[in-house]
């Protein structure tokens, strides 16, 4: 498979990279992102693009792909809906509706959250501008796309890219493992998923966390 991936500077975005460039089965990996990530791989190529909602500067490097990753996002932390919506919802639709036309037979993977409105009704802004991202990205026209929607996440090892928090939290892992399997997962396991999906396909759309494991483990 070839794949494309969002957000490889991040820490989700990151692990999912790692994890395709481990991976026999992925040939070419392309990185379409902002800044440079720093990192050499013979499978590794990367486009940079100033503003996902208009990616026409780079169609041509955008085509012959069989899967995109998009782990691209920002926490809505302190922002208000319009904000927040145009770079949730507008940037994410505007990459996705190019990459439909030009590669109609792709799986397109999102990244989430636990916790998504797809009823887009709820209380918690941020939970409907992501289930309205999740459902329009439902509706358009590729092979298959698939929302995963993880909760609390171990990073990977060896990752540069960690929030900061996670310093201090990542001791509650194995608690929160052990006690509420059904909310965490590792940045690993999202990868894994991603790329098993992509190669097999999933019984539903939207991976909740004990789907995200079960995907995981499907080898």
């Amino acid at each position: 498979m070839n794949v494309m991936i969002t957000g490889a500077t991040g820490m989700v975005g990151e692990a999912v990279l790692l994890e395709c460039l481990q991976d026999a089965s992925i040939e070419q990996v392309l990185v379409v992102t902002r800044k440079p990530t720093g990192r050499q791989h013979p499978k590794l190529h990367e486009v940079l693009l100033a503003d996902f909602a208009d990616p026409t500067p780079v169609e041509r490097e955008l085509r012959g792909y069989d899967a995109c990753f998009f782990c691209l996002g920002v926490s809505s932390v302190g922002m208000k809906e319009p904000e927040y919506t145009r770079l949730t919802y507008d940037l994410t639709l505007g990459f996705a509706r190019t990459l439909a036309r030009l590669n109609p037979h792709m799986t397109f993977c999102y990244v989430s959250g636990a916790g998504t409105d797809s009823s887009e009704k709820g209380r918690q802004m941020w939970a409907r501008v992501k289930g309205r991202t999740e459902n329009e990205l439902l509706r358009l026209p590729f092979r298959a796309a698939y929302m995963f929607r993880p909760g609390f996440l171990k990073a990977t090892p060896g990752q540069q890219n960690v929030l900061p928090m996670y310093k201090y939290i990542a001791w509650l892992y194995p608690v929160l493992r052990r006690f509420t399997p059904g909310w965490v997962s590792t940045l690993t396991e999202l990868g894994q998923a991603m790329i098993n999906v992509t190669r097999r396909g999933y019984a539903k759309p939207v991976l909740e966390v004990k789907d995200i494991v079960q995907a995981a483990q499907a080898r």
